[in-house]
């Protein structure tokens, strides 16, 4: 393949436009960033208050349903990526860019409780497309394929910021492979994880050395036996939290489906009504449940005493609700909402005996991801990064495994219709393959 001279070409312009999309996708992040800073952070302090009162995400959740519903009703492409159906590759052209980014801007930034990387990809995927049309390259299903991927991989890039990761995840999501690539590495994860516990824990047993990798760095607590207990009893409960979330989003994307801006908004205020009694009940900002959950989870991961028992209980209750609204109805990403819901139930359960704040977040992440992404390679690499070391891998990597094989055993709930609203003379469209 190399030694064809499309090919070479093809790989020269994948390279070129990854400079543009990659600049465009670090300044919507940016925007996205911004906006949220601005919207529930920065406006109720300058009305007075300490914090966004319980009410704050009513008023900003009914614009983010009318307009959504609005962008799927009167634009091409529906918005982007229905987040219940996963995250995919594909169905994505260049005249769906005005809605992408549209739908997007009047999600995430008012309380949606999804995070960016479906925009993301949709709006990388969107703009190599573009710029291949400026250029006139032959349009084949094959090269707008590779072109789709490029963007995409580009864009997810500077959210996740390494290209490893953005590399796997889009090799998992185009399905590079087939369904064969998840037979082999399954029983390849899973006996890499084991091996690595048994590796471990004979070394400590014995105090003997056979040399490693390591270059001094700091490390967290050893792994345990009730570490290893624990986050196999964990895994399988947050996955079905996950996967009972996603069925419940395709129900609410079937109700969606007909009168879309009616119905959009009224789970976007459902949304809203789960923000609002979060804060009622804790008295924290209503900032805990809305929004993807990126920067809470930080804030939880740095100091989790701050946060008591009911109020992990009241957030996981409450976020999960307006998670599963926000699927179905909404535009964005089900990956970081997932990460925070994993991360919040490991911080929750990490006081039981024998079991580490640090091993239950990771065992809580992986599992969670899994159970988002249907992705078990990245799942483990994005969890990795995020934790910054590699010491937890192989209760990540069980996690992981129990996790995956759980949600693809159980049923997978109703298939997303196509919306009745829909401009007319364009054909309804066409289903991922993955749930």
């Amino acid at each position: 393949m190399l030694r064809r001279p499309e090919y070479r070409k093809a790989l020269v312009f994948c390279g070129l436009i990854g400079v543009p999309v990659s600049l465009i996708a670090f300044w919507f992040l940016v925007a996205m960033h911004e906006l949220e800073q601005l919207v529930w952070i920065d406006w109720p302090r300058d009305l007075g208050w300490k914090q966004a009162p319980w009410w704050w995400g009513f008023p900003l959740l009914l614009v983010a349903g009318v307009a959504v519903g609005l962008v799927v009703t009167r634009l091409p492409g529906l918005g982007g990526h229905i987040p219940a159906a996963g995250l995919h590759s594909g169905g994505i052209t260049k005249n769906s860019l005005p809605g992408v980014v549209l739908a997007a801007l009047f999600s995430l930034p008012l309380g949606a409780v999804l995070g960016p990387e479906a925009p993301l990809m949709a709006l990388g995927t969107g703009l190599a497309l573009l710029f291949a049309s400026f250029v006139r390259a032959p349009q084949t299903p094959a090269s707008t394929a590779l072109l789709g991927a490029a963007g995409a991989a580009s864009a997810i890039s500077a959210l996740l910021g390494n290209p490893v990761v953005g590399a796997v995840l889009l090799m998992e999501v185009a399905g590079v492979g087939g369904p064969q690539l998840f037979a082999v590495m399954l029983p390849a994860l899973l006996s890499s994880g084991i091996g690595a516990l048994v590796f471990t824990g004979f070394g400590r047993w014995t105090g003997l050395q056979t040399g490693s990798l390591n270059i001094g760095l700091p490390k967290p607590p050893l792994l345990d036996a009730g570490d290893v207990l624990w986050a196999l009893l964990m895994a399988p409960a947050i996955a079905l939290l996950i996967h009972g979330a996603f069925v419940g989003g395709r129900f609410v994307a079937g109700f969606v489906s007909s009168r879309t801006v009616r119905n959009t908004t009224v789970c976007a205020l459902g949304a809203a009504g789960c923000i609002a009694l979060d804060t009622v009940t804790t008295g924290r900002s209503p900032a805990d449940v809305a929004l993807s959950g990126q920067a809470t989870l930080a804030r939880l991961a740095s100091d989790p005493h701050a946060w008591s028992v009911g109020a992990l209980t009241a957030v996981l209750v409450f976020k999960a609700i307006a998670y599963t609204l926000c699927l179905g109805s909404l535009r964005g990403g089900p990956v970081f909402p997932a990460l925070f819901l994993g991360g919040a139930t490991g911080a929750l359960l990490a006081p039981l005996p024998g079991f580490g704040l640090v091993p239950a977040m990771a065992a809580g992440m992986a599992a969670s991801a899994t159970a988002a992404l249907r992705l078990p390679v990245s799942s483990v690499v994005l969890v990795v990064l995020l934790l910054g070391n590699v010491d937890t891998v192989p209760v990540v990597v069980l996690a992981v495994v129990v996790s995956f094989v759980l949600v693809e055993l159980l049923p997978q709930g109703p298939r997303i219709p196509a919306f009745s609203e829909s401009p007319a003379g364009r054909a309804p469209r066409r289903e991922s393959s993955r749930p």
